[in-house]
């Protein structure tokens, strides 16, 4: 495993001559910017400490005075992760302050030419964000944001040095109106960041820079314009395996566009904090939180009509299982409650033999029982639980997003399959973007705001929605949208052999025919959920088709035998076998309607 940790720590004796800053004899320059520059040096009794002053002499009297209140404040934080200050002071006229290095090196020093891994690179991510978001809650921001900045030990812990050092802007000279500067300033050291662990990950900067300040203020200046400067991670990451979620966290940190950045170091910690628990399985970020979070409100509350729904439901005890599911698939959390209630009595009461996956709504209806099912619809949080009119809104647009997808899947089956297993696999694959609104909701907003195409938005998400929303959801809660659903399906109770199914085809691989019931399924779903995205919602009439419908159709035309009529049909709720010559009818010799789901003994169809 790379490391950085032991890599040898240049020392001062490479100095050719003498240069003495009052008592303090500098050894070598560590790292400078527009704003700044940092020294080793050696105290009179030979302790090595690191001065960090501004790249320019304060101007006046009143902006050096400044300067000592911010430097001030910044040495009055005590946080863990920001390296203490040993001594604030002024020599010929140059303010400085002094930390003491202890052994350490700084980033600068220790990280390889070659550049770090993502792992690396996302746990010191995280460590600054945890600085800056201390400094930032006390009023101070860094300004000048570098791999110099960063001081590590042996064990791999790093603190940030050089809070405050740079000269405050010229504008922050009176008292009134600083408030707007203080939060560019801070928004100013996220996108700083996210540059340096750009460099850090591609083992450069862009364009020869040094300067990860400067890199900063081009992209912030950019402002999202068309044509203009942007920073984005290669998909491959040069070479190097970069999760997608932390390649979400870091190019939403170098956004040109301000809506679509980070505005909170909190934020950035939340998305950081939590793709290290998804990774390392700590219990920390949103996938820890989102179990705790299920039992306490389920999966989703009931659909806004459920009192006339269970209304319904009560009158209909002597109607089929069929017709009952039908009325129970139109409100998703009652689906998932009922489907969780099912599984919970199954484990308890150990799994029949051969009785299969539970994927119809239909068999949970029949193995509950009519008053089960109207125990667990009561029993169901109503419309919109805790939840804000704002973030209830947007719940309510994703929700109708997924059963149309769901609705799509069905048009678009080959006969053999049933059609409320291909709906219900669909619903399901649909888990993480469900779950992120109900029990996320203040990140879930952040998410429609990120998902918004901007300026730095690459051609390919600007031409695949799906992406751009899987990206926004990553770089918001850290955890791709996958993993949380598949979370929330292993608390539903959802059969490990169905759990595969959930996972939607990747959109960076070709969709090839399947060679089983399970790849046909996960396929319907798949393509349902992209057809959707692609247009963004229901079609009003005969519009013509985005560019990005036509890219379904690229992907999955040969293997669903679709042509863009069809496709948009499809979308309308017509039958994929009502638009089309003779072609899919039993895909892989299958002629029982429901290959993943037989009925259990006694059970009514």
């Amino acid at each position: 495993m790379q490391s950085i940790m032991s890599s040898p720590k240049p020392q001062g004796d490479e100095r050719a001559a003498v240069r003495m800053f009052g008592r303090l004899q500098l050894l070598r320059l560590l790292g400078k910017s527009a704003r700044t520059m940092s020294w080793l040096a050696l105290e009179p009794d030979g302790a090595e400490r690191i001065v960090v002053l501004p790249r320019a002499q304060p101007g006046d009297a009143l902006v050096l005075r400044r300067w000592h209140e911010q430097a001030s404040r910044a040495a009055r934080l005590g946080h863990p992760q920001i390296a203490p200050v040993v001594e604030i002071g002024e020599q010929d006229g140059w303010p400085f302050m002094l930390h003491e290095l202890r052994g350490r090196a700084t980033l600068a020093d220790r990280a390889p030419p070659g550049g770090l891994s993502a792992s690396l690179v996302g746990r010191l991510m995280l460590q600054a964000a945890r600085a800056l978001a201390g400094a930032h809650d006390g009023g101070v921001a860094h300004h000048d944001v570098q791999r110099w900045m960063l001081l590590l030990d042996d064990a791999g812990e790093a603190q940030l040095c050089g809070l405050a050092a740079a000269l405050p802007a010229q504008d922050a000279r009176a008292d009134r109106d600083r408030l707007p500067l203080d939060r560019a300033a801070a928004e100013r050291d996220l996108t700083a960041l996210g540059v340096l662990a750009h460099g850090l990950l591609v083992g450069r900067l862009p364009e020869g820079e040094t300067d990860a300040g400067r890199v900063a203020d081009r992209l912030v200046l950019a402002q999202g314009a068309a044509g203009g400067f942007t920073l984005r991670l290669p998909r491959d990451g040069g070479g190097r395996q970069i999760p997608l979620a932390l390649r979400s966290i870091i190019d939403r940190a170098t956004e040109t566009d301000a809506q679509r950045r980070y505005r909170s170091a909190r934020t950035l910690l939340g998305a950081l904090e939590g793709w290290l628990g998804a990774e390392s399985g700590d219990s920390v970020g949103a996938l820890a939180q989102l179990v705790p979070r299920l039992g306490a409100a389920g999966a989703l509350p009931a659909a806004r009509d459920a009192g006339v729904r269970t209304a319904r439901l009560a009158r209909m005890g002597g109607e089929s299982t069929t017709e009952l599911a039908e009325v129970v698939l139109e409100d998703l959390g009652l689906s998932l409650a009922l489907l969780r209630a099912v599984n919970a009595a199954r484990q308890r009461g150990g799994r029949l033999a051969g009785s299969g996956p539970l994927l119809t709504v239909r068999r949970a209806i029949a193995m509950h029982g009519m008053q089960g099912l109207l125990q667990v619809a009561q029993q169901l949080p109503p419309w919109p639980g805790a939840l804000d009119p704002d973030a209830a809104q947007a719940l309510a647009a994703v929700v109708e997003r997924v059963q149309w997808a769901g609705r799509v899947a069905v048009a678009l089956r080959p006969a053999a399959f049933n059609a409320e297993v291909v709906r219900l696999v669909t619903l399901l694959q649909a888990l993480g973007p469900l779950v992120a609104h109900h029990h996320f909701p203040d990140q879930a907003l952040q998410v429609l705001r990120v998902c918004q195409p901007g300026g730095s938005a690459t051609a390919a998400e600007r031409q695949d929605p799906s992406s751009r929303s899987e990206a926004a959801i990553c770089a918001v809660l850290g955890v791709e949208p996958e993993v949380l659903g598949l979370a929330a399906a292993r608390w539903l109770g959802v059969d490990p052999d169905v759990l595969p199914l959930l996972r939607r085809l990747p959109l960076s691989t070709p969709v090839r025919t399947p060679t089983s019931d399970d790849e046909w399924l996960r396929l319907l779903g798949s393509v349902a959920h992209e057809a959707v995205e692609a247009v963004g919602g229901p079609p009003q009439g005969q519009a013509p088709a985005p560019a990005a419908l036509q890219r379904v159709l690229s992907r999955y035309g040969r293997v669903l035998q679709l042509s863009m009529r069809s496709l948009q049909g499809a979308l309308r709720g017509m039958p994929l076998r009502d638009l089309t010559t003779p072609g899919l009818t039993a895909p892989m010799g299958l002629t029982q309607p429901a290959p993943l789901d037989t009925p259990a003994p006694g059970a009514r169809a």
